[in-house]
């Protein structure tokens, strides 16, 4: 089992708490489960008996009966001892009727520690601030009011995946180009034999997962009924990450190819937005907005997508192709930027844009641009024009692939890889 320590030190800290419901959300086999072991081994380090924690898996077929709040609340109290504190783990949560009760219930005992998973942001959301339903793009408004903690848990991070092999092993770029090609899942893992990958194995193992993710925590949401829809919307947004994405703009691409296909409906710019919602929901995209966004300007500007995992887009749309290189860069980016706690938004100076605005805990900003390469003088510039424009003192950071340290007037050239592994 792969130690998570960002992951694991984030329960650490609000241990105890009795008062707020602890929930890690994140896409289906990123570990949520895995991450609660973790934590139930600590536990176990530090003293705590076998008699105080409490563990249910609503996914599994054996437990089904629970999926009913009340007999679930039912089950966990009747293994509770009055005096005592104890841990109570509930794999997915969100399947149970009533979940949010049978949380809140939970969470008012004063000898429940309470944690619990979800695979899709339901477990959070009720009616968002934006009047709709799912991830909403500030508070979620649910019967928990503010006495939960989320802990958001991606796939393994580069870093993460770089401990799981011998030091010296492969070279770091071997390294990356088999994390991107053959998945940041943790179970891909297992698909090593000899220290080669089974691809074979690899690519039904990412069938499944893909299928998982669409039919359990996308198709299940309200107002999502057209498989074939939603499977051409993952596929045009796995090909365009890093794009700009407007949803009219997409409406009329994929309107343009139903020129084609005559037994297919129009696709108009609601449905698709609620489409495109549902694929956050069931965190398979992440959504970067505009730093200046406002109010409804949020709403309205283009945006940019990233995916969840670059391994799932090798499945879905083969190939290496090296047009694409500078895009994909760019989410790993995103992703590790997410992963270490930040805010990350899409800049913009005048007519020029920053790939990412990236506010730290404590409202310290960091400017980041992402490019495959910039030994062409040309790009270099090119580059380094959007962040020279931004006249604040906040650190300002170039990643490339471009093993170079150079610092031009207080921006940081860095290779990407160092920095990932940092």
């Amino acid at each position: 089992m792969l130690d998570r320590p960002e992951y694991l030190n984030a329960l650490k800290r609000h241990q105890d708490k009795s008062n707020l419901i602890k929930v890690v959300t994140g896409i289906r086999r990123a570990g949520k489960s895995t991450l609660l072991e973790l934590f139930k081994n600590h536990l176990a380090e530090t003293g705590v008996p076998d008699s105080r924690i409490v563990g249910i898996n609503l996914e599994s077929k054996e437990n089904s009966a629970y999926r009913d709040g009340d007999a679930l609340y039912d089950y966990i109290k009747s293994q509770i001892k009055t005096g005592v504190l104890h841990y109570v783990f509930i794999d997915e949560l969100q399947m149970a009727s009533g979940y949010e009760d049978v949380g809140n219930s939970l969470r008012m005992m004063k000898n429940v520690d309470l944690y619990v998973t979800g695979s899709n942001s339901r477990i959070l959301s009720s009616e968002n601030e934006n009047g709709g339903k799912g991830l909403s793009s500030g508070k979620n408004l649910t019967k928990w009011g503010g006495r939960y903690i989320d802990i958001r848990v991606l796939p393994l991070s580069f870093k993460e995946y770089a401990s799981a092999f011998p030091k010296n092993a492969m070279t770091v770029d071997s390294l990356f180009k088999n994390y991107l090609e053959q998945s940041s899942f943790p179970e891909t893992l297992e698909y090593i034999k000899d220290g080669e990958y089974d691809s074979a194995g690899v690519q039904e193992y990412l069938d499944s997962v893909y299928n998982s993710v669409i039919l359990k925590d996308i198709m299940t949401q309200p107002g999502i009924k057209d498989v074939t829809l939603l499977e051409r919307v993952v596929n045009f947004m796995f090909a365009n990450i890093g794009s700009e994405t407007s949803i009219h703009n997409v409406a009329g691409v994929l309107n343009n190819d139903l020129k084609l296909r005559a037994d297919e409906k129009k696709v108009y710019s609601a449905t698709l937005e609620n489409y495109l919602n549902a694929l956050q929901n069931g965190y398979l995209f992440y959504k970067a907005a505009r730093h200046y966004a406002k109010g409804k300007e949020y709403l309205k500007t283009n945006a940019k997508y990233y995916a969840a995992d670059m391994g799932l887009r090798y499945y879905l749309l083969g190939g290496n192709s090296e047009t694409d290189a500078g895009h994909i860069l760019e989410n790993i980016v995103y992703l590790e930027l997410l992963r270490r706690g930040h805010k990350v938004k899409v800049g913009r100076v005048d007519d020029k844009e920053i790939d990412f605005v990236a506010q730290k805990p404590g409202g310290r900003i960091e400017y980041y641009q992402v490019s495959q390469t910039v030994l062409d003088p040309a790009t270099l510039r090119r580059e380094l024009a959007p962040l020279e424009q931004v006249k604040d003192s906040y650190p300002k950071f170039l990643l490339t692939r471009d093993y170079d340290n150079s610092v031009y007037r207080g921006i940081r050239h860095k290779n990407v890889l160092e920095w990932l592994l940092e």
